[in-house]
Formats: C-alpha cells, sequence, structure tokens
C-alpha cells in the first residue's frame, strides 16, 4: 500500500480537532486506512521541519494519495464536510481551450485528456502537495508513467490551441523544466541517462522514431511525455491559472489520472470545485470530446445483499445514511423497495461492483460494530482443484518410483527453451518479458525440459545415475483468451547415467499411465480407450530413439500428450551434460 506523508498540524487544522497519535490511529482504522508512523517525537526529525503523520492509504484509493483527500474524506466521514459538488464550467469571456491530436500519435501514446484550473491559489504546502499527487500517481495507478503521465503548465505562459503529435526526435527542440540549455529530443536522452529521477523513464520512448510532444499555437513546446516539461511554462507559487495535460496508452485510465487531479485542487480556485473544460479532437478518427467528465457515476446496490454480507438488518434509508458518510449519494429506488439509486463519486473509479459499495457501508458503519456470530451456516469444506489433485497424484507416484523432485524457475532464456533444444520459434507460442533484467530470464517455459536439464547440469558430479522429476506450469500465447496467455501442467522426467536410460522413462511412462486408469492401446484402433506410442522425428531426441505418446478417451477422439526418448547429442551439448540422458513430458490438462 502507498504511504502519504502529510503535515501533522496542517491536517488537524483542516479536521478542526487536534488529536492524539492514539486517537487518530483509532479514526485511521475505522476509516479503513492505518496511521504507520507519527514523527512527533522522532529524535531524527530535522528540527525546523513539521512532524509529519505517515499514513498507509489502501492501493485502490487513489482519491487519498494527498493531503487534500485525506482531509476531505474524513471530514465527510466525520459529518464535518458536504460531498462537493464538482462542476464544469465554460470560460465566460473566452472560447473553450482546445487540443487537436495528430494522428502519428498511435505509433506512441494515442491518447490525451486535459482541463484548466482558473483562479487557483497556490501556498508553499498546497504547491508541494500539487507536486506530491503526481508523483504518487505516476508510482502507482500511471505504472511508473508507462501508461499514464501528467504534465502541468502555467496557462498564461503558453497560448492555444493545443496539438498533441509525434516528431522525429531531431524535430523537438525546447529548453527543458529548471534548465536554461536549448536541446532537441536525442541531446535531452543523453542529458538524462544518469538522472536518478528521470532516467528510469527514459526508456519508455527512447527507441521509438518519434516522440509524443504537446505544442502550443506558436509551435512552443509544453511538454515532452511522460519524460519533462517545457521551462516556458513552469508553475511557481505566483501561478494563477494551470494547464493540465495528460497523455496515456490507456484511455480509461486517462480520464481517472485527469479527474482525480482536478477534483483534489479545484478547491483552491477562486470558484471552489469549478474546472475549466478542454475539447480534445481527433480528425483521423472523426472523434471530438470534452474533457473533464465530472458527473458522478450512477449505478444501483440491493439492501438485501449488503446487510447478508454485513451480517446486519438495515432499512434503506439507514444504507443510504451510512453510504453518505463515505461519500455517495445514495437514495431508495422509486422502482424496487430492495434497491438503491447510488451515484459513486468521480474520484471513486474502483467502484465496479455493488461488493465495493458494500464493503464501504461497512466502513460507515464501523466494523467493530459489526454483530460477531459463528460462522455454522455458512461452513464449508477446503478442497483442491482438481488439476491440484491429480498433480499430487502422479508427484507421490514418480517419488515411490525412485525419482527426486526438483523445482527450477519457471523463466528461462529464449535459446534455452528453442535453440538449445533443437526447437523453432514461430513468435506466436511463448510469453516473452517486456523489459528483462538479464539474458537469463527472457520467456516464460513453454516446456519443462531446460528447467529439468540445468538441474542436471548443475549436479553432474553426483553419483550416476541421476533420476530427477518435476511436475509444474508451462505458459502459452492464446489471443483467444482475456489476458491472452494459458497456463499447462506438465509432467516432466529425466535420467542421467552412463547408459541412456531409455526403458526407465519407458517403465515410469507405464506406470503413470497405469496409474490414472489409462490402459494401453493398440495403435490407432479405432474407438479403443488407451494409449499408444508413436515414432518421431521431433529434433530434440537422437534419430530413431524418440516417440510422441498418444491417448484416445471415451469420444474416440485421439491427441499427442507429449513424448519421450533419448536425447541428441546437440542438446547434451549445448546443457554442458557429459552423459546420455533420457527424458519424459506429459500433458497432464487432457486427464481432467
Amino acid at each position: 500500500m502507498p504511504t502519504v506523508s502529510v503535515n501533522k498540524y496542517d491536517l488537524y487544522e483542516a479536521l478542526g480537532q487536534k488529536y492524539t497519535t492514539e486517537e487518530f490511529d483509532e479514526l485511521c482504522f475505522e476509516f479503513g486506512i492505518e496511521l504507520d508512523e507519527d514523527t512527533e517525537n522522532d529524535p531524527d526529525r530535522p528540527k525546523d521541519q513539521p512532524p509529519q503523520l505517515k499514513i498507509e492509504i489502501p492501493a485502490n484509493r487513489y482519491d487519498m494519495l494527498c493531503h487534500e483527500g485525506i482531509s476531505l474524506m474524513l471530514n465527510i466521514f466525520r459529518g464535518r464536510a458536504s460531498i462537493p459538488n464538482y462542476r464544469v464550467v465554460a470560460p465566460a469571456n473566452s472560447e473553450v481551450h482546445q487540443i487537436t491530436i495528430h494522428k502519428e500519435t498511435t505509433k506512441i501514446r494515442p491518447y490525451v485528456s486535459a482541463a484548466v484550473l482558473r483562479g487557483i491559489k497556490f501556498t508553499q504546502d498546497r504547491y508541494d502537495s500539487f507536486i506530491a499527487l503526481q508523483d504518487k500517481l505516476h508510482q502507482n495507478l500511471c505504472r511508473q508513467r508507462t501508461l499514464v503521465s501528467m504534465g502541468t503548465h502555467d496557462l498564461d505562459t503558453v497560448k492555444g490551441p493545443y496539438t498533441y503529435e509525434a516528431l522525429p526526435p531531431e524535430e523537438i527542440v525546447f529548453a527543458p523544466l529548471n534548465q536554461e540549455k536549448v536541446m532537441n529530443g536525442k541531446e535531452l536522452m543523453e542529458f538524462y541517462k544518469n538522472d536518478k529521477n528521470l532516467g528510469r523513464y527514459l526508456h519508455i520512448i527512447r527507441d521509438s522514431p518519434v516522440y509524443p510532444v504537446i505544442l502550443d499555437a506558436s509551435r512552443n513546446v509544453c511538454s515532452l511525455p511522460p519524460i519533462i516539461n517545457s521551462n516556458l511554462s513552469k508553475i511557481t507559487l505566483d501561478t494563477r491559472n494551470v494547464f493540465i495535460e495528460v497523455t496515456a496508452t490507456d484511455r480509461t485510465k486517462v480520464e481517472i489520472v485527469t479527474n482525480i487531479l482536478v477534483a483534489m485542487f479545484s478547491q483552491y480556485c477562486d470558484d471552489p470545485f469549478t474546472v475549466e473544460p478542454v475539447k480534445i479532437i481527433s480528425p483521423h478518427n472523426n472523434e471530438s470530446r470534452q474533457v473533464p467528465n465530472m458527473t458522478p457515476h450512477s449505478t444501483t446496490a440491493e439492501v438485501s445483499y449488503i446487510n447478508s454480507c454485513c451480517g446486519l438488518q438495515l432499512s434503506a434509508p439507514e444504507v443510504c445514511t451510512m453510504l453518505d458518510k463515505m461519500a455517495y449519494t445514495a437514495k431508495p429506488s422509486s422502482s424496487d423497495p430492495n434497491l438503491l439509486d447510488i451515484d459513486v463519486p468521480v474520484t471513486r473509479a474502483d467502484v465496479l461492483h455493488q461488493c465495493d459499495i458494500m464493503e464501504d457501508v461497512a466502513i460507515g458503519y464501523g466494523f467493530n460494530n459489526l454483530p460477531r456470530t459463528f460462522p455454522g451456516k455458512s461452513g464449508t469444506i477446503a478442497a483442491p482443484l482438481p488439476i491440484n489433485k491429480l498433480t499430487d497424484i502422479v508427484r507421490l507416484e514418480a517419488a515411490m518410483c525412485g525419482w527426486s523432485e526438483v523445482l527450477p524457475l519457471i523463466l528461462c532464456s529464449h535459446d534455452e527453451n528453442f535453440a538449445w533444444l533443437n526447437r523453432k520459434d514461430d513468435g506466436h507460442t511463448a510469453v516473452r518479458l517486456a523489459n528483462p533484467k538479464t539474458a537469463e530470464y527472457q520467456i516464460v517455459r513453454t516446456s519443462l525440459l531446460p528447467g529439468v536439464l540445468k538441474t542436471i547440469r548443475e549436479n553432474r558430479k553426483h553419483s550416476l545415475p541421476i533420476k530427477i522429476f518435476e511436475v509444474s506450469d508451462v505458459a502459452f500465447k492464446d489471443e483467444k483468451l482475456e489476458r491472452k496467455s494459458r497456463n499447462e501442467r506438465h509432467f516432466c522426467a529425466a535420467i542421467c547415467g552412463k547408459t541412456s536410460g531409455f526403458e526407465a522413462v519407458h517403465g515410469l511412462l507405464d506406470r503413470v499411465m497405469a496409474m490414472l486408469n489409462t490402459g494401453v492401446s493398440e495403435t490407432g484402433a479405432m474407438e479403443q480407450e488407451g494409449y499408444w506410442i508413436e515414432e518421431t522425428d521431433e529434433p530434440t531426441y537422437f534419430p530413431g530413439r524418440a516417440a510422441s505418446i498418444w491417448t484416445r478417451h471415451q469420444h474416440g477422439k485421439k491427441q499427442s500428450i507429449g513424448t519421450f526418448g533419448i536425447l541428441h547429442p546437440s542438446v547434451l551439448e549445448k546443457f554442458e551434460i557429459p552423459y546420455p540422458v533420457s527424458t519424459l513430458e506429459l500433458n497432464l490438462e487432457v486427464f481432467l
């Protein structure tokens, strides 16, 4: 969970009450956050620095990553503040600002959102909190700026309409934030490559032929997302109008981040909780929209569901009261007495289902106030997943046959998974790591063989024969699934000795199949259940000393479930194994 440090005295002033550390810790617990540390009595705290409260915020509460969000939510919870009415108000004396998106941005960072905070008043503490919230969002929701990045500018130093373009780095020339030297994109990458703060973000766009850039009407660079803003539009304590632009690779998150940032700091505008809109124009896909959208999200929740989960007997109005404490706007539905019509705050993008609403009702009611009951009516008996039960059966049987289990890593290098096994990569099989730290861990294995053979290599000085096995998952790309990949549970065994040991792995195969109640079938016999082996020319194995394993179940459909044989000498050479090795690998998923 992210930890937010806030000025203790400023927070207590915003809450309208002074607390002891124990009292504030109790308040945090009641709201579902946690006080991690109070530095009031910390001997290492500089004397000129006010004491800080370090508060752990749940990972889903992006709206509480700053002093403003924490104080607002706690005041609403305690009944000292009402729910803010966020309003999008167009400027009275000028046109709405525009950002035109160029088609080339689809190659690098296709989405943009924006807003204007008009008449904002910064103090040093507010300015620091404004910057700190952006940093916290960049680290968490924005995934280190890879998904989303924010740029904030002094609106009075730039002039609209604006364009969002993708240009070759040599054509992007400006002075970066807090720098006087003018440089182009390539020079900027070289300048910041050793910077402890910005250096870790350069890889996001460094190798791209084009870089994203926000330009004003005079072609002045406002920012180079997701790296740095221009010094031209630098915000200071004297800034009164702030132009916010947010670029992203994810359309949903770009709007979430924009809404949170403007919601937290619109309270400091001359007209509190108002934000000025920006028009986003995308000529290449004929789309035009006005952002931000600060309208609460409407949904419903069942009173019976909330009561059953919390063990309560609350009426619909009582549930609405609990939700009011959590910054929702709720009322009993006119169409169904069991339903509540709820407006979810624009800052609560984490509320996706009525179970999220139920959790907030429990917080509003008080965790310590929930009735304690013995879970006799809801008692369950645990049971293993079928695949795990099958795994344990195979594992136990192999161990009783005298084979030792090993647990190698699931990541391996690309060569270990393909070239070293004399296999070709079609580009659609293995799941690759996007940014591997070492060449040893590049992909998720598609076979258990690399790990087993590396285990033999590291233990080749042990007495022979070495008989080992592994039962674990491999992974494959699968575009049909939402996560674009799938796991398969495999069984792999290997024997290394002075002789090939082919008969040993064949015997283990027969024992495992017998234990799985799969008998021997005549090769290719129609409608006969069982398994059989056929010679295979797979290059991983020695020619003429390898077989594929086939099975047919009750529906008459045959399928290949694995291979076994004596490994090819070139495979042994790559893995630095000086003795012959025979292996067996089975796909256990087919037995479920």
